[in-house]
């Protein structure tokens, strides 16, 4: 009963600002660092870690309460893209990567909408940042792509010094509204310890596991529509699971920026 109350509760409370979703995730020990068992224990470390006082953090515990409730009695219905786009948009992308591998992988499964009609090729693409410790450049040929299914790849190359451009060829051009789901499997040595999506066209919603293993760094960190070639430090501090595993969502995600975790 607890896990599957925790699974209904988690998504609605990772949808919050982050101060609300910090304090509600301690209220309702959902985060491993505030499983305390006593509740003004784990208010007390939500004040510690929002640098506020405890009383400001049960009224946020209260605000936030009061917004998952309507989250979870609202009756579903399409969600409108925040941002405008004129060919096709993702609704939801789910990324799960293994670092545990002798070269690391990820799946990619990802669910997009024609924004137009006769939308017949995605233009996708990866970044692997540049290490500027080693100095070592990016080629073509670093990054392995598998189509599980959903389309061809039509062609591939470099876009920039690090980042690499595919064209997905569709089974079928998509008319205006129309649903399409893919899915993609990278392997690559990654060059800095960051996973991030930086979309070109917008993304509703991306869901993201990383799989550390038996190797899980002193300090995994949350980032939320930070500059993709900027620094990776500040955001929320994340903790690993007992199998060496973290999840992070994202919500309405601006092209451009860079969503995902960082680690070292």
């Amino acid at each position: 009963m607890r896990r599957k109350l925790s699974d209904r509760l988690r998504p609605l409370v990772e949808s919050l600002p982050d101060d609300l979703k910090i304090a509600l995730l301690a209220a309702f020990a959902l985060d491993e660092r505030a499983r305390k068992p006593f509740y003004q224990d784990r208010v007390h470390w939500a004040a510690i870690t929002l640098d506020r006082d405890d009383r400001t953090v049960r009224r946020r515990i209260d605000e936030g309460i009061e917004q998952i409730a309507a989250l979870a009695v609202a009756p579903p219905g399409p969600e409108l893209p925040r941002y405008p786009s004129r060919s096709w948009h993702t609704e939801e992308l789910r990324v799960t990567l293994a670092l545990d591998q002798p070269v690391p992988e990820a799946f990619e499964f990802r669910r997009v909408i024609a924004d137009a009609d006769e939308i017949a090729v995605l233009d996708l693409a990866l970044t692997l940042p540049l290490s500027g410790e080693s100095g070592e450049s990016v080629h073509e040929s670093d990054l392995g792509v598998d189509v599980f299914h959903g389309g061809v790849i039509a062609g591939r190359g470099m876009e920039s010094s690090d980042r690499i451009g595919f064209a997905l060829r569709l089974p079928e051009p998509l008319q205006r509204g129309a649903r399409h789901e893919v899915g993609l499997r990278f392997r690559a040595n990654l060059r800095e310890p960051r996973y991030v999506c930086v979309p070109r066209h917008p993304c509703d919603r991306f869901d993201l596991h990383v799989r550390f293993g038996n190797r899980v760094p002193e300090r995994i960190v949350r980032l939320d529509q930070a500059a993709p070639g900027g620094p990776s430090r500040g955001g929320v501090v994340l903790a690993a699971d007992e199998a060496g595993e973290v999840h992070v969502r994202f919500r309405h995600l601006a092209p451009g920026f860079a969503y995902g975790i960082s680690w070292g």
